[in-house]
């Protein structure tokens, strides 16, 4: 299975939301919180467990076609957020 067919769920320890506090999107877990700039909250809202990683990349290439090819910094934050756990492929 390449990267782009795999599909990433986020981990339920998370919950993301808008913290109005905060003004910006956020993932909520029993430790704390992690505060997300705007591109990490534009890929975290389209990680749905169904999508694989090269529908969000298109998913967000129609949104902001202004930016180019997102390939490698999607993968690149998705990268970071299976090693901080946020999210995680498969079962």
């Amino acid at each position: 299975m390449s990267e782009q067919t795999m599909i990433p769920s986020l981990n339920s320890m998370f919950r993301f939301q808008y913290e109005q506090a905060q003004g910006c999107h956020v993932l909520l877990f029993p430790e704390g919180m992690v505060k997300l700039n705007d591109s990490a909250s534009e890929i975290i809202k389209l990680i749905d467990g169904d999508s694989s990683v090269e529908q969000i990349v298109k998913l967000l290439a129609a949104k902001f076609p202004e930016a180019g090819d997102l390939t490698d910094d999607v993968a690149e934050f998705l990268i970071t957020a299976v090693e901080k756990k946020w999210i995680y492929y498969g079962d």
